[in-house]
C-alpha cells in the first residue's frame, strides 16, 4: 500500500532514496536544511520548505544524517514512525573521542588516539611520542575529508608539516581534532540496518576508495567509490557492531549504522561510526536489494522482524564529479559545473542513481554546490563482472568536465586474499 513519506535532508543526499520511493508508487515529500543545496531535487520529487508543518501528514519521517538526533527520539515518543538517530548515535559519530570510548566500553581493542584542540599541543606531542599518525578533525569540520591526512613517515615529521599548515590556513577556527596512531591492513567498513530491537539480516561489507584519483593517490574526498556484497555473518560484525546491539536498543535506534575498521594479522581495529546512510553505501546497497526501498524503510520503522532479499555477488559503484570536486569554490563551481547537463548516449538510465541534480524539461541539471554528479553502480556474480557492468554505463554518460575513478574494486582480488588468510572473511 502506498505511504507518506517525509525526508528532512542536510545537503540533498538522499535524492536518489526518494526518488526511488516515489516511483515505487509512494507520496514523498523532501526537504533540504542547507541553503546552497536547495535546488536539489526539484523537478523530481515535491520541495518542500518547512518541514515541521508536514509531520501529521506523514506516515514515516527519514532523517537521512547526524544531528538530528534529539528530534527524532522526541518524534519516536510521540507515536511517530521515524528513521534517524538518537543522541546517543549522533555522538558515536561527531564526537570521536566518545566513539573511541564507547568501543572500549563494549570491549573492543581501538588504536591509541589523542584529541587536541591546540596544533602547537599536537606537535609537542609528536615530537614527544615519534610514530606514524593519522590527523583527523572532529565535529563538522570531519566533513570536510581533504582535512584527513593519513602519515607515513614513521618520525611524525610529514603530520608535523600538515598541522603547521593548518594552524596557517585555519587559526582558531579549526575546532577538536584526534591524532591516532596508523595501523597497517585492509579498510574495511562492516554495515547493518537496526529496527529498534535488533540488527536485520544480513548484512553488508564495503570497501571504500577515499582518494580522487586511482591508486590510491590525490586528496582524501568524502568518497569516489565503493564496493560491497552483502553476507549473513562476518567475524568483523561479531567483534564490534553485534556487541552494541543491546545498546542500541536501549537508545531505541532506527536505521543504518556502520563502523570503519582497519584489520590484519593481528586483529580489528575500528576506526569511527557512521550512523545514518552512507553515501554512496546506501545507493550501492539499494543495487543489491530486491525488494522495494520503501517497504523495507516502513518494515523497519516499525519495527518489524525481516530479512533483507539480497542479490549475491558483489556491487559496485563510482561517482562522477565536476569541478571543483572535492573543494568548495563557487566561482569555479558556477563557472564550470552549474546547470550543466547530463547527456545519456543510449536511451535508459539504469544504474545511473542522481546525485546533486535537478530536473528541467526532463534534463537532469548539476546543482547545489558540491560538484557531485550522478553514481553508476554495477552488480555481478564476480567483482570483474561488477566492475565491466558499472563502467559499461558509465560509458554511456557524458558529462562536460565529468571526471570519476576507473580503479573501483580492483583493490578486491588483494584484499580478498589477504581477508581469508587472516580468517575474516
Amino acid at each position: 500500500m502506498s505511504k507518506k513519506f517525509l525526508f528532512v535532508s542536510r545537503w540533498g543526499e538522499s535524492l536518489d532514496i526518494i526518488n526511488t520511493i516515489k516511483l515505487e508508487g509512494n507520496d514523498v515529500k523532501m526537504f533540504i536544511e542547507d541553503k546552497a543545496s536547495k535546488e536539489i531535487g526539484f523537478g523530481f520529487v515535491s520541495k518542500i520548505t518547512q518541514w515541521e508543518k508536514h509531520i501529521d501528514w506523514a506516515d514515516i519521517i527519514v532523517f537521512d544524517y547526524t544531528g538530528y538526533g534529539k528530534v527524532a527520539s522526541e518524534l519516536r515518543a510521540a507515536g511517530k514512525l521515524v528513521i534517524g538517530g538518537t543522541e546517543y548515535t549522533d555522538k558515536l559519530e561527531l564526537d570521536r573521542n566518545f566513539g573511541q570510548a564507547e568501543l572500549e566500553k563494549h570491549k573492543i581493542k581501538v588504536i591509541p588516539s589523542k584529541e587536541f584542540t591546540s596544533f602547537n599541543d599536537a606537535i609537542n606531542y609528536i615530537q614527544s611520542h615519534p610514530n606514524t599518525y593519522v590527523i583527523k578533525p572532529c565535529g563538522e569540520t570531519q566533513e570536510l575529508k581533504q582535512l584527513l591526512f593519513v602519515g607515513s613517515d614513521d618520525e611524525g615529521l610529514d603530520v608535523i608539516r600538515v598541522l603547521k599548515a593548518y594552524e596557517k590556513s585555519w587559526g582558531n577556527n579549526f575546532g577538536n581534532f584526534q591524532l591516532q596512531r596508523k595501523v597497517k591492513g585492509v579498510e574495511v567498513s562492516v554495515a547493518a540496518f537496526f529496527n529498534g530491537t535488533e540488527f536485520i539480516y544480513p548484512i553488508n561489507i564495503t570497501f571504500e576508495h577515499k582518494k580522487l584519483f586511482p591508486k590510491e593517490l590525490g586528496v582524501s574526498t568524502g568518497e569516489m567509490g565503493t564496493s560491497m556484497f552483502w553476507t549473513k555473518d562476518s567475524p568483523i560484525f561479531e567483534a564490534t557492531l553485534l556487541k552494541f546491539q543491546s545498546t542500541l536498543a536501549k537508545h531505541n535506534f532506527i536505521g543504518h549504522i556502520d563502523i570503519n575498521c582497519i584489520v590484519n594479522g593481528h586483529g580489528i581495529y575500528p576506526l569511527e561510526f557512521t550512523s545514518r546512510f552512507g553515501y554512496p553505501q546506501i545507493f550501492i546497497q539499494r543495487a543489491g536489494i530486491t525488494e522495494p526501498i520503501g517497504e523495507l524503510f516502513f518494515k523497519l520503522a516499525t519495527k518489524k522482524q525481516f530479512k533483507i532479499n539480497v542479490k549475491k555477488g558483489f556491487q559496485v559503484g563510482a561517482f562522477i564529479v565536476v569541478p571543483p570536486f572535492p573543494y568548495d569554490d563557487k566561482k569555479t563551481f558556477n563557472l564550470f559545473s552549474k546547470d550543466a547537463v547530463v547527456v545519456f548516449k543510449k536511451n535508459g538510465k539504469d544504474g545511473v542513481h542522481a546525485m546533486h541534480l535537478k530536473k528541467v524539461n526532463d534534463e537532469w541539471l548539476i546543482t547545489g554546490n558540491t560538484g557531485i554528479a550522478v553514481l553508476v553502480t554495477g552488480i555481478g556474480n564476480t567483482m570483474k563482472d561488477a566492475q565491466k557492468m558499472m563502467y559499461n554505463r558509465i560509458s554511456n554518460v557524458i558529462i562536460n568536465n565529468g571526471y570519476y575513478r576507473t580503479d573501483i574494486g580492483d583493490r578486491w582480488t588483494e584484499d580478498s586474499d589477504k581477508l581469508w588468510s587472516w580468517g575474516l572473511l
